[in-house]
């Protein structure tokens, strides 16, 4: 049995490592990860553009969401996409978090054609991994094993890679996972023993890159205070990562209760603009205390994770164009706002200064020089 890192190698593998800041990276044609990457939909040349739209920023590295029943329905011919889809995100410089599982959304994941975006309706189209027939159905157990297996075991040893992501939201119950109380509580019994396992079936593998669950609510200022199944996904997790959609006070807080665990922490999820995430609010904290960082959206697309959390159920008529919740780029190429596209350049041409000596992604103003000159890295 291959064991936990312990805390020394976490910290030592993310002290050799640049600091990560970047976004969850689903491409604008696709309104799910299985139309993102079957084989009749995946779109190589749209994938490029976009992650060049994240390089052109100065974004270092995506989290990406994959799905059980791809591997089921293709294995060799999802290996040559992921495989391919490293290879483009490497020649932009960009390194990637994959995600094996996730609880969030649409609850029964079917292959083929996918759905259209309903109007007006933010994520309408999302699915679960696995879905629920499979999860609570026991004889789906070694498939999903050897999709762990497989997967983790084929890339264990890619430095395309930095991470893999196990679990996504495990815990997400009737807000954003298409459940009531009774099927999230049954949901709950069953995804927390099964996470554990695949961990372990992940962790077999003896992957070079670091194994994660991200919490993402409640009160983590005590480990005491967790739930059973954040303290599954805490004592499981090389390196602590969370998702946080609040303000600065806020993201700073609970930054300060996860560096108690004496491990690298990264924020896997946030930039939410409406609740005060914001790139100008957050990245300069994150970097302060260097926490990497991973915005959610990139490009509006079929996601239309532009539109605000509240619309996800029925559409939301009145909601301002000009308001955007997540996503930074339009279908076009275009910045939703270019102060904040020049905020992201100035904050990597700041971080390239302090590590190598060389400006970033833009000429680098004076003022960022200054700054840089005048930062004094934590150790």
């Amino acid at each position: 049995m291959v064991a936990r890192w312990d805390s020394a190698k976490a910290r030592a593998w993310y002290a050799a490592m640049p600091w990560h800041s970047g976004c969850n990276f689903a491409p604008s044609y696709a309104i799910n990860q299985l139309e993102m990457w079957q084989a009749e939909t995946f779109d190589l040349k749209a994938i490029d553009s976009e992650l060049a739209l994240a390089a052109s920023v100065g974004m270092n590295a995506v989290r990406v969401y994959l799905h059980d029943l791809l591997w089921l329905q293709d294995a060799e011919g999802f290996m040559a996409r992921i495989d391919a889809f490293l290879q483009h995100a490497h020649a932009h410089n960009i390194r990637t978090m994959f995600v094996l599982f996730d609880s969030c959304w649409g609850p029964d994941p079917v292959l083929g054609p996918q759905c259209a975006p309903l109007p007006g309706v933010h994520n309408s189209g999302w699915v679960q991994a696995p879905g629920m027939k499979a999860l609570v159905d026991p004889t789906q157990r070694h498939r999903l094993e050897h999709y762990v297996r497989d997967v983790v075991g084929r890339f264990a040893n890619d430095t395309r890679i930095f991470a893999w992501d196990i679990w996504n939201e495990p815990d997400n119950g009737p807000d954003v996972a298409l459940c009531d109380a009774e099927e999230w509580r049954v949901k709950g019994e069953l995804v927390r023993p099964l996470m554990v396992d695949a961990f372990g079936w992940a962790r077999a593998s003896n992957p070079a890159q670091p194994l994660t669950s991200a919490i993402w609510i409640g009160d983590w200022s005590d480990h005491a205070a967790l739930t059973p199944l954040q303290q599954a996904q805490i004592n499981n997790s090389d390196v602590i990562t969370f998702h946080n959609y609040g303000g600065a006070e806020d993201f700073e807080r609970r930054v300060g209760w996860l560096q108690a665990y004496g491990r690298p922490v990264m924020c896997t999820e946030y930039m939410a603009r409406p609740a005060g995430s914001t790139f100008q609010a957050i990245l300069p904290i994150a970097q302060k205390h260097r926490v990497g960082m991973f915005c959610w959206g990139l490009v509006r697309g079929k996601t239309q994770t532009h539109l605000p959390w509240a619309n996800w159920i029925s559409p939301l008529k009145d909601f301002p164009a000009e308001a955007w919740f997540h996503d930074i780029f339009d279908e076009d190429g275009s910045p939703h706002d270019v102060a904040e596209v020049a905020f992201l350049r100035m904050m990597h041409s700041l971080e390239r200064f302090i590590e190598t000596g060389e400006p970033g992604v833009q000429p680098t103003p004076e003022p960022v020089i200054t700054a840089a000159r005048s930062f004094e890295r934590a150790d």
